[in-house]
């Protein structure tokens, strides 16, 4: 079960930032014992891997701060964001870290499950922040945009971290995920029905 929860939390992280997870668990693993790649998943810890990773996690943070240029950032991340949550569940659910001793007993010799279910996961986050941001720009004239961005990517990390060194309190971050998908949703239907009545008001003034 914590692989599962490990696996979740970094997904999750992707959705919202691509490169922090794969950036944490490179730093973690070659520079502490916090978590021991598999083999497959040792070029995570490379050199010129966490570099590469850290430039495009600064184009991404730049990028996702500046209003109208956010939203192009967030079509691109449409691909980039679910393949790296792939990469993230595959890599942080067959590890062996603090809390989990025996990361090959939960998905057994199904190796492709733990990369479907961090694509479908990092997708549904991607959705949320991407359907978030325009009504955060709506509402505020594109201020909130960098507050909202840093906010994204301090969760990222916090994510990150949690999956790897404490997997149950995932569940927590997951739960807040959820919350504010649900107040995207209603803010954005509540957008709607003003611009409809904002229309019909109009439409009264030319004709009546």
């Amino acid at each position: 079960m914590l692989e599962a929860l490990t696996g979740s939390g970094l997904a999750a992280s992707a959705g919202l930032n691509a490169y922090i997870p794969l950036l944490t668990m490179g730093l973690l693993a070659r520079f502490t014992d916090a978590i021991d790649l598999p083999g497959g998943w040792q070029w995570l810890s490379n050199g010129w891997v966490m570099l590469i990773l850290a430039v495009l996690l600064a184009v991404e943070v730049v990028a996702d701060k500046v209003p109208v240029v956010d939203h192009v950032n967030d079509v691109v991340q449409t691909v980039v964001r679910p393949t790296a949550g792939g990469l993230a569940f595959g890599a942080g659910s067959n590890s062996q870290t603090v809390t989990v001793s025996d990361p090959g007993a939960f998905f057994g010799s199904h190796q492709w499950v733990p990369v479907a279910a961090g694509v479908l996961i990092a997708l549904c986050v991607h959705g949320l922040k991407a359907a978030s941001r325009p009504v955060v720009n709506a509402t505020t004239a594109g201020v909130g945009a960098p507050v909202a961005s840093t906010a994204e990517d301090f969760t990222s990390i916090v994510l990150s971290v949690l999956a790897i060194l404490l997997p149950v309190l995932v569940l927590l971050g997951l739960v807040l995920l959820v919350l504010a998908a649900v107040w995207v949703f209603r803010r954005r239907r509540r957008r709607k029905r003003e611009g409809r009545r904002s229309e019909g008001v109009r439409t009264q003034q030319l004709f009546g």
